[in-house]
Order: structure tokens, then C-alpha cells, then sequence
């Protein structure tokens, strides 16, 4: 098996990883996943999103993008989002955990939130929050990550395809 190494991605190496990332997404949504997206989903929709959305909030410190790699390739990516409101400074979010489809059941996902929890850690948060749609494949992930379940909200978004809402769940995780 191929060695996985996670990084979280200064300014200087968004750019390089931009066209990786668009694809890992456009694959993502595209392959029914709810990430807040819907289908048809495009690379240039990505590359988008990760330009105008994620790059600058990574610039301006407020938010860390960690990638997973398999040699030298880009498998999987979460978000740690750091800036929250100011009642909330001990208080952290997961965003956007994907894994490619051609990388999937490799433990990209499980190092990929090894390095999410390492990075919560050094920016000194002490709790972890994310939502995922309930009974989602990443759901026993989170679980196994040591995330706990808060509370379940039926009919919460659409589907990727528009044919029908599901509940989301949301989880925390003390540090």
C-alpha cells in the first residue's frame, strides 16, 4: 500500500494543488455527494469555489486546507475553518472532507482527519464541529474519529441531484 501524507497547505502551494482539488470536488458532487452542491458540478466549478471561497480565507489565516497525498498525488482534502465568531474562539469547523473516488477506502479519510485534529490543536481550539448527511458513508468515519452525535435535523438540504431533501447531523468532538 502506498504511503499517505497529509499537509496543510501554505499560500504558496494553493495554486499548484488548484486544478487537483477542482477535480477531487467535480468528482465528489458529481458522485452524489452533500457537500452543498449541486449536479452538474464542473471542474471550472471547483477551481472556482477553491479560488474565490477557500484560497483567500487559507491567505488570510482564517482557514486551513489540508490535502492528503499518494505519491506525489492529490487524494483527498478537508477544510478546517478557525474563524468563528468571537464568543466562539475555543470552537473550530470541519468543511468539505473529500476523498477521490479512486483513492476511497485507502485510510485517506482517517489521516486526513488525524491531520484536521492535529491542526485544530495547534491553533489552539478545544472543540471540533462539523454536519454531515445522516447515515452518510463519512458518518462512521467521524464516529471513529471520536466525533459524537449532537443532534439530527430531518429535511435539512436538497440532494446533489434536486430529487429529494435528507437530514443532516451534526457532531462535535472535545479536544
Amino acid at each position: 500500500m502506498t504511503a499517505i501524507a497529509t499537509l496543510a497547505l501554505g499560500a504558496d502551494a494553493l495554486d499548484t494543488h488548484a486544478g487537483a482539488l477542482a477535480r477531487i470536488m467535480a468528482e465528489t458532487v458529481n458522485g452524489g455527494a452533500a457537500i452543498g452542491y449541486m449536479q452538474p458540478f464542473t471542474q471550472a466549478d471547483g477551481l472556482a469555489f477553491f479560488e474565490e471561497a477557500v484560497f483567500p480565507e487559507v491567505r488570510a489565516g482564517r482557514r486551513r486546507l489540508i490535502v492528503a497525498l499518494c505519491d506525489d498525488t492529490v487524494a483527498g482534502t478537508v477544510q478546517l475553518i478557525t474563524a468563528l465568531p468571537p464568543n466562539q474562539p475555543h470552537r473550530c469547523e470541519v468543511a468539505k472532507m473529500m476523498v477521490a473516488p479512486a483513492f476511497r477506502r485507502r485510510g485517506i479519510g482517517r489521516a486526513l482527519m488525524a491531520a484536521l485534529d492535529a491542526e485544530a490543536r495547534a491553533a489552539g481550539k478545544s472543540l471540533i464541529t462539523l454536519d454531515t448527511r445522516t447515515g452518510d458513508v463519512a458518518e462512521p468515519l467521524y464516529r471513529a474519529a471520536g466525533f459524537r452525535t449532537a443532534g439530527v435535523i430531518p429535511g435539512f438540504a436538497l440532494d446533489a441531484d434536486g430529487a429529494g431533501l435528507h437530514a443532516t447531523t451534526y457532531m462535535y468532538k472535545p479536544l
